[in-house]
């Protein structure tokens, strides 16, 4: 059976299944039930971003068994395309959605997705784990600047509309990179501020203006802007955090678990 292989586990994340699980547990424990179209969720080591994410997904339907639509920022720069393949998991195997996939209109680019890109994968188990009868819809996306978005979003509107799909979305993203601590949550919580009314382009000239180094703007605002369009009004930070709180480095990285609605 060809899938894609889980390339991180025992590095960024446990390996052992046990282990994982054991993980995943404690940081659900901590995170409330929401009804959220759309989340952001960090994509670090599960160390330094786990509970936010779990803070993240916690915020989506506990019983939902849809589609689950992951976009990730393109560390490397590759054009956006999409993984059509099973992804494999130390909790088992997740299988993608074809025909929505298929709808999409976007590339297939298996190798591509095969890399040690993390942006997609470090969101995988906690799918797994939390939701375990959905399937995704793996997006990896190159270009991130607003017009792409826009794009991004109408296509995958279209495609919810075609197949009828229930869908969920997450945006991979990291915020502030390798700064002081005061000056991460200062730049990302003013970046975050106008995503809370899905202001996408004050979102743009915010991290813009500053300069925040937000790794994965563009898939928070096809998410943002795809939720929009299927009916969300608002938005919520959930938690904020930094890699400060587990390391004592100088410089930090922020992440933020944000939800839809």
């Amino acid at each position: 059976m060809t899938m894609r292989s889980s390339v991180l586990a025992g590095s960024w994340y446990p390996k052992d299944p046990n282990r994982l699980e054991q993980m995943l547990e404690a940081y659900f424990i901590q995170s409330k039930p929401g009804a959220a179209l759309g989340i952001v969720s960090p994509h670090a080591g599960y160390i330094y971003s786990g509970l936010t994410a779990a803070h993240a997904f916690g915020s989506l339907p506990i019983d939902f068994a849809g589609t689950i639509i992951v976009i990730g920022p393109s560390h490397e720069r590759y054009a956006t395309c999409v993984s059509a393949i099973p992804w494999e998991t130390p909790l088992g195997i997740i299988d993608t959605d074809a025909e929505f996939i298929q709808s999409l209109d976007i590339g297939v680019n298996e190798a591509v997705h095969q890399t040690n890109e993390n942006s997609i994968e470090l969101q995988i188990p906690f799918i797994k784990y939390r939701f375990p009868r959905a399937r995704i819809a793996p997006i990896m996306m190159g270009e991130q600047d607003y017009l792409s978005a826009m794009r991004l979003a109408e296509k995958i509107v279209t495609a919810i509309r075609q197949t009828k799909r229930d869908v969920r979305i997450v945006a991979s993203s990291d915020f502030s990179h390798y700064v002081p601590e005061q000056k991460a949550k200062s730049d990302d919580l003013y970046a975050i501020e106008p995503l809370l009314t899905l202001n996408i382009k004050e979102f743009y000239r915010r991290i813009e203006e500053r300069p925040v180094t937000v790794c994965g703007y563009g898939p928070i605002a096809a998410m943002v802007t795809a939720c929009g369009k299927l009916g969300a009004k608002t938005a919520q930070l959930i938690r904020y955090a930094t890699s400060g709180e587990v390391t004592s480095e100088p410089k930090v990285v922020g992440y933020a678990a944000i939800a839809v609605m």
